[in-house]
């Protein structure tokens, strides 16, 4: 009788759960937007007129503009992403954790469904 047990029982190692890997994901991205607009903020509004003199200076804006179009984008994802969890987030405080209940029903489902294939 072999049967397959992880190392460690207490710890979830073959499913993470959504309801740990989400806050982790949400507080990581909540910087990115952060972090960007800060950036942002101290190169054109706190260097002002001095670093505009240099040539070096122009050099770097000229070749990282052509990476703004894809920090905003990845900007407004991690935005979005935010905003979406946030609100998730509200609504599960506020409906007696009925999302979580779902998300259980359909895990304990796929394990049914996963279960007869052993």
């Amino acid at each position: 009788m072999n049967i397959l047990r992880p190392l460690s029982p207490h710890l979830p190692i073959y499913k993470p759960q959504l309801t740990s890997t989400f806050p982790i994901s949400h507080r990581y991205l909540r910087g990115f937007p952060s972090h960007y607009s800060f950036v942002f903020y101290l190169l054109c509004l706190k260097i002002g007129l001095i670093c505009f003199t240099y040539e070096n200076f122009y050099q770097f804006f000229f070749f990282s503009s052509k990476l703004i179009l894809i920090s905003v984008e990845i900007t407004a994802l991690a935005l979005s992403y935010h905003l979406y969890n946030g609100v998730r987030h509200l609504l599960t405080d506020f409906s007696g954790f009925l999302f979580l209940r779902i998300g259980r029903k359909r895990s304990n489902a796929m394990d049914t469904m996963t279960d007869h294939h052993q």
